[in-house]
């Protein structure tokens, strides 16, 4: 498995898209926090972004588009000037999925929302920084480009199963923005993501993530990479944070918990499947990482199982 996909696998990824806006002239609108990862994306004009905690507005011109990481207030506005009104009552009254503010047609955008399930926190929103900002010019930009030009056909011309088709289309906007993401400003990632953007440690967390149960050591892995053990082991724990085999130890206990959430297996094969020879080598594995025993985890309401006393990275 490649490691992107196998996390936004694991978290369940879903889009939602919502109402477009239509502005023209002088207008600004404040948003509230949005709930899970907002992005919006520009069809026709330009106009200025502004997310609280995050210095100076961002200029948004036709093609570029957007996602926000943390529920934050932010504004979209033509100039700095006009004074931002309460987003909620004008999309409130949008008429045929378009919401409208101030005067003309200027600009025209198009958005959504991602959710995921209960461990997107640590594993990818923890992950970003607060504005991916993606400009129409950059690479992956024509493929997302493309993405919300067949999105806007399937709702336009209203053939059978559009909304599933344009929220899958969605979803693969969001890997093409991550992957620009990751090419563009890898600084910024942390954790496993920050470690895709580096050849050498992308190597080992694919081998991870394809066998997981395998028992692999840092050797292997550094053949796989083809490098030193001291190598890997170094840009491996400079970039993830972690050693390789810790990281594996807590993927394998991400993988253990998805199956404790979603299924009825025997704890015992779940342990066999992600790599542990026995029921207490899992159990005191999954107590470490997620801070619970594994039946009282399985217990929890689906809400709950997102721990803070370990964070995995």
């Amino acid at each position: 498995m490649d490691p992107l996909e196998d996390v936004l696998t694991l978290l369940e990824t879903r889009s939602h898209l919502s109402t477009s806006l239509v502005a023209g002239g002088r207008w600004a609108l404040r948003f509230e926090p949005p709930q899970g990862v907002k992005f919006n994306a520009v069809r026709r004009g330009s106009c200025m972004l502004e997310v609280d905690g995050v210095d100076g507005p961002i200029p948004l011109a036709e093609g570029d588009c957007y996602l926000l990481a943390r529920p934050r207030r932010f504004t979209l506005r033509s100039d700095p000037e006009t004074a931002p009104v309460a987003a909620g009552p004008v999309f409130a009254r949008a008429e045929g999925g378009v919401a409208r503010a101030g005067r003309g047609d200027d600009v025209f955008m198009v958005g959504g929302r991602f959710s995921f399930g209960a461990r997107a926190q640590e594993l990818l929103l923890d992950r970003l920084p607060p504005v991916v900002h993606v400009p129409a010019g950059s690479p992956h930009a024509e493929t997302v480009r493309w993405a919300l030009d067949v999105i806007d056909q399937e709702l336009t011309r209203g053939q059978p199963a559009a909304g599933l088709v344009a929220e899958h289309l969605a979803v693969v906007m969001l890997v093409h923005v991550l992957r620009l993401h990751l090419a563009r400003d890898p600084h910024t990632a942390s954790g496993w993501l920050a470690g895709l953007s580096d050849p050498v440690v992308a190597a080992a967390l694919t081998s991870l993530h394809r066998e997981p149960a395998r028992p692999w050591t840092v050797a292997e892995l550094a053949r796989e990479a083809v490098v030193s053990r001291s190598t890997l082991a170094a840009r491996f724990k400079a970039a993830v944070g972690q050693g390789p085999l810790e990281y594996l130890t807590r993927w394998r206990i991400e993988l253990a918990a998805r199956q404790l959430r979603e299924g009825s297996s025997t704890l015992a094969v779940i342990a066999r499947s992600v790599g542990y020879g026995s029921e207490s080598a899992l159990s005191v594995a999954f107590k470490r990482v997620m801070g619970v025993a594994p039946g009282d985890y399985r217990r929890r309401p689906a809400r709950q199982t997102s721990p803070t006393a370990a964070r995995p990275s």
